[in-house]
């Protein structure tokens, strides 16, 4: 019983100790707040910009979105996903995409150190230019990376560890896990295969279309009606259930 009572009193001063010390806050500064930062001042920018995230979105405490980044309604960023507009920018995830577990979204510089447009790191998209533009209803799997410039139209899957870096890949578009695809475009309604490189427009140009029996034809689908009520979900959870729903779709 003194044994217990020992480990009991111990547990009580730990707690107080670390409330009065700071530590509480400084835990919640990193896996809370610290989330969801400014970007830096540095040679190519001097303005610290904020993420523009619509309430209906759900951060995960555990992912990281940094600096001139837009997420939209409905987006769902998981655990360990990273979208960091600190030296290419802007960042753009439409609505009802999704950032999956350990995604990396980045971009090559898109200033110079005169604040003139580095036009070859940016994409057109819109009559607007971004490092990065993510449409609607894209998903992001697990591990998969975006490096700016790149853009991927509305409805397209990028599967599991996939990578995709100085490439447009169009509307209705599927990249099969681990497929790279660098320095094309891929037009829409194609699908890259498993493991597949394409990295000349010619092999981009002879993907296969997608058909009524291609066995990923609806898969994205899913995954994004999977994500959208998940983020609608933890932000219940967070108490953000008036707030969200405001938001959510007209």
């Amino acid at each position: 019983m003194i044994g217990k009572n020992l480990i009991k009193i111990s547990v009580i001063i730990l707690a107080l100790v670390l409330l009065t010390s700071g530590c509480v806050e400084r835990v919640e500064q990193v896996y809370g707040k610290s989330s969801v930062g400014e970007s830096p001042r540095t040679p190519w920018s001097n303005l610290n910009i904020k993420p523009d995230i619509d309430p209906s979105a759900y951060v995960s405490p555990q992912a990281s979105v940094i600096g001139n980044v837009h997420i939209g309604k409905n987006v769902m960023v998981s655990p360990q996903a990273s979208a960091r507009g600190d030296e290419g920018m802007p960042i753009y995830i439409g609505d009802d995409s999704n950032v999956q577990d350990g995604v990396s979204i980045h971009a090559l510089e898109t200033s110079d150190e005169e604040g003139r447009a580095i036009e070859k790191n940016l994409v057109e998209v819109g009559g607007k230019k971004y490092a990065v533009y993510i449409g609607n209803r894209v998903s992001l799997a697990h591990q998969s990376q975006v490096h700016g410039p790149a853009s991927i139209g509305d409805d397209s899957f990028v599967g599991m560890q996939a990578f995709i870096f100085k490439a447009r890949v169009g509307n209705n578009v599927v990249v099969e896990p681990g497929a790279k695809v660098v320095g094309v475009t891929i037009p829409d309604g194609r699908y890259v295969p498993l493991g597949m490189i394409v990295s000349n427009q010619s092999a981009a140009d002879n993907l296969p279309v997608i058909t009524q029996d291609y066995v990923f034809k609806d898969l994205n689908k899913g995954v994004v009606h999977v994500n959208t009520n998940l983020a609608q979900g933890y932000n219940r959870m967070n108490g953000k259930t008036a707030e969200a729903e405001s938001a959510g779709h007209e």
